[in-house]
Order: C-alpha cells, then sequence, then structure tokens
C-alpha cells in the first residue's frame, strides 16, 4: 500500500500539479489511487473540473458514506475533495482524544479500496496535515526554482523531525522533486546546489527535475490530466521518469501501461 504526502510549506510549487500527474501515472500501471484534497482551497477538484456532492469536511466530520463524498475522474483515480468547510476539519480535530491520529482510523476503513493514497496538502502546517503525514508517514516535497520554496522543504523537513520524536514513529521523506526548472536563470543554478546539498544532509533522494513547461497550465484551463493534454510534452516525460524513481525508491515494479492516455 502506497500512502503520500505531497507537501511544500510554500504555496505555488507544483503540489497540485505534481499530485495528479503521479496519481496518472500510478493509475496506468494498474494501480487503483484515491487522492484527497486537504486544502481548503480546493485546488485538485478546480483544475479538474469537478463537483463533488460532498467533500471531505462532510467524511471526516458529518461521518457522510465515503461512496457519496468521493468522485471517479479517471479510470483507477477517484477524488476526494476540499472547500472552504475544510478549515472547520480542524476545529472537529482539536475535539477529538489523539486527533493527529484520526486519519489513522478514518481512512484505515476505506484504503482496502485502493493500492495508493496520495494526499495533498496546504501550504501550512495545521493538525489537517499533522493528520495526514501520521497517516502516511511518507513525504514526497516538490520545490520550486526560489529561496521561499527551499525554506518551505525545511520547514517540511523539520515538521518531520519533530512529529517523529514526539510520536516515537518513522516518518520517511521520499524525494526531494525540483520543480518548473529553466536552465536558462541563474537562480535555477542556485536553487538546484541547494537542493543537491539538502538531499545529501538529510540523506533525502533527489529526483528527475520537472522543467517549466506552457503545457501545465493549458492542461489545467481544459481541466484535464497532464498526459491528456500532450503525452509528449517536456513535463509529462519529466514526470514519468521521478514516478519511476519514486517507485524504484518504494521498492514497487512499474507494470505495463494499462490504460491507453485519452484522446478526449
Amino acid at each position: 500500500m502506497i500512502r503520500i504526502v505531497i507537501s511544500n510549506q510554500r504555496g505555488g510549487v507544483s503540489k497540485t500539479t505534481t499530485t495528479h500527474t503521479l496519481a496518472r501515472y500510478l493509475a496506468d500501471q494498474g494501480m487503483r489511487v484515491l487522492m484527497v484534497d486537504t486544502d481548503p482551497q480546493g485546488s485538485l477538484g478546480l483544475v479538474l473540473g469537478v463537483k463533488p456532492k460532498h467533500y471531505l469536511y462532510s467524511f471526516v466530520v458529518h461521518n457522510f458514506a465515503f461512496e457519496d463524498c468521493v468522485v471517479k475522474v479517471a479510470p483507477n483515480i477517484d477524488l476526494l475533495c476540499s472547500n472552504r468547510d475544510t478549515t472547520k476539519v480542524e476545529v472537529a480535530l482539536l475535539g477529538m482524544t489523539a486527533g493527529e491520529l484520526a486519519f489513522l482510523r478514518i481512512f484505515g476503513m476505506i484504503e482496502d479500496a485502493y493500492d495508493a493514497v496520495l494526499i495533498d496538502v496546504a501550504p501550512s502546517i495545521n493538525l489537517v496535515q499533522t493528520c495526514s503525514i501520521m497517516y502516511a508517514k511518507q513525504l514526497l516535497i516538490p520545490v520550486a526554482m526560489d529561496m521561499l520554496s527551499l525554506q518551505g522543504a525545511t520547514a517540511c523537513l523539520e515538521t518531520t523531525r519533530m512529529l517523529t520524536e514526539l510520536f516515537k514513529t518513522e516518518i520517511r521523506p521520499l524525494g526531494l522533486l525540483p520543480t518548473m526548472v529553466d536552465r536558462r536563470f541563474n537562480l535555477t543554478s542556485l536553487t538546484m546546489k541547494a537542493l543537491e546539498a539538502m538531499s545529501e544532509k538529510y540523506h533525502i533522494p533527489l529526483l528527475h527535475p520537472i522543467r517549466t513547461d506552457g503545457t501545465v497550465p493549458r492542461a489545467e484551463r481544459a481541466h484535464k490530466f497532464l498526459v491528456d493534454m500532450d503525452n509528449h510534452c517536456k513535463a509529462c516525460e519529466d514526470y514519468q521518469k521521478a514516478a519511476a524513481e519514486l517507485l524504484e525508491i518504494l521498492n514497487v515494479k512499474p507494470k505495463p501501461a494499462a490504460i491507453e492516455p485519452s484522446t478526449a
């Protein structure tokens, strides 16, 4: 079972793009994937053009039936969306005993239907993010080519360290994923060198970088997965390489593609 939180304490680093592109890659390997959006902005639902009947808040707080809250967005991929009410989830969790472990119980009841659960979290340290990390115990950290993004990645690693010490459990950063990489700019070179140093210092793999690509915003405007927009674009090729590296780290062997990219 693959459980991964996609996190960076800095916004605008391609967390949402990474989440749904990785989900599609895993689904194309024949895996059943659940994406969970815990960001009140609800970016996953917005970029995929999803309007669910119920959201994360209804599932977590009011115990609505899971099948009434989740939406099928592609073959083998389900999505549990967020909206503004997600801010109320934290209030509810504060009233629970061992609220930090609530997602272990809540998602533990439905995860058998899936091979992978990917959680997109808000760019802030809060109880919902803590619950997500304590459930998944594995992080993928996208890092854009700027110093604030590096600081956000460092904050993620510090949060991981604190939770590991507090709960006496192992939380594993799976990899640092460079995003929005444009080699023409000096800042990209500086950021990549800093990422290489971070990778060596914390013993975290540095994954294949994702190049800047105009196909990404076009796919979002069209409410499509990147592979459906253009499966030969730079970003798509890069994500496929990074995802393959990630599966190798997880010791999961890729299968032959089970789903052909849609031509819709």
